[in-house]
């Protein structure tokens, strides 16, 4: 279901309550069936993220934001569809031709005063569009081995670059790590409250299925608001089909296995939703 709760207006109701709102990486159909009917169990909002890996798997951005958004218009909770990690500027400009909610352009990889001039540029055509804006500062680790131990964003830093950006989240590097596969990993959670403190809009914590529950509260708690989860979801999911093969070697039908994942992906949605909201 599309209301008129853009991205910005939902991180901002949440930043201001002191929760945090889950972002799932759909990576299949049958991600974006079973995240939407987790978060209709919950009864909570939820954003769809579709990357620029995931687009080019699927071998273009229109077939899969498209059926992304078909799922999401008819979901009986807030569902936002967001581009994730999108580097190529002309894919963030197809996005928003398509009509996706959000974008994340990740400049990361350019130095500073680059990644400034590229994320403004976008930030005006977007918002010239009425599509909310999503950067990173400096890189989250597990990309290409980087984010050595001890490396973070700098409160100072990232201030300037929202305030020469006009961009309306910023994802910071406080201890987390992508495609980790253990629930490990740490934040440092004075350093985000500084940056809470610093930056006048939602953070966001990429690499989160690194993160305990009780890590993922602790985040929450000091100022952590869009919470971005793939590699845990896509763990479970390839766990429960690898359980149905080995039980049933027999079967063919895709449909008798990928259900379980499916399954499998829906009702930890539902908990961790329920969990960043602060219900348990």
């Amino acid at each position: 279901m599309i209301t008129d709760l853009a991205l910005t207006g939902l991180l901002d109701t949440a930043r201001t309550a002191h929760r945090g709102v889950g972002a799932f990486n759909v990576v299949l159909l049958e991600h974006a069936e079973a995240i939407v009917t987790g978060a209709e169990r919950a009864g909570l909002p939820v954003i769809l993220q579709i990357s620029e890996n995931c687009v080019r798997y699927h071998g273009g951005l229109a077939p899969i934001t498209t059926a992304t958004q078909a799922i999401a218009r008819a979901a009986d909770v807030d569902v936002l569809v967001h581009l994730d990690h999108i580097e190529d500027p002309d894919l963030v400009a197809a996005g928003i031709d398509l009509g996706v909610d959000s974008v994340m352009y990740d400049g990361s990889h350019l130095d500073f005063a680059a990644n400034v001039a590229a994320t403004r540029a976008l930030a005006v055509r977007c918002h010239a569009a009425g599509v909310a804006i999503e950067a990173e500062l400096g890189e989250v680790g597990g990309k290409d081995g980087v984010h050595a131990p001890g490396v973070r964003t700098d409160p100072t830093d990232a201030a300037a670059f929202v305030a020469d950006t006009g961009v309306d989240a910023l994802a910071v590097a406080v201890g987390t790590s992508h495609a980790m596969q253990t629930r490990e990993a740490s934040v440092d959670r004075d350093l985000v409250e500084r940056l809470r403190d610093a930056v006048p809009v939602p953070l966001v914590l990429h690499g989160s299925s690194g993160l305990s529950d009780d890590e993922l509260r602790g985040a929450v708690r000091a100022g952590m608001t869009k919470i971005n989860i793939s590699t845990h979801l896509n763990g479970l999911f390839t766990r429960a089909l690898r359980t149905v093969l080995d039980e049933r070697p027999d079967l063919v039908d895709p449909r008798k296995y990928v259900s379980a994942g499916r399954e499998a992906i829906s009702a930890e949605t539902a908990r961790l939703l329920s969990l960043l909201a602060g219900r348990k």
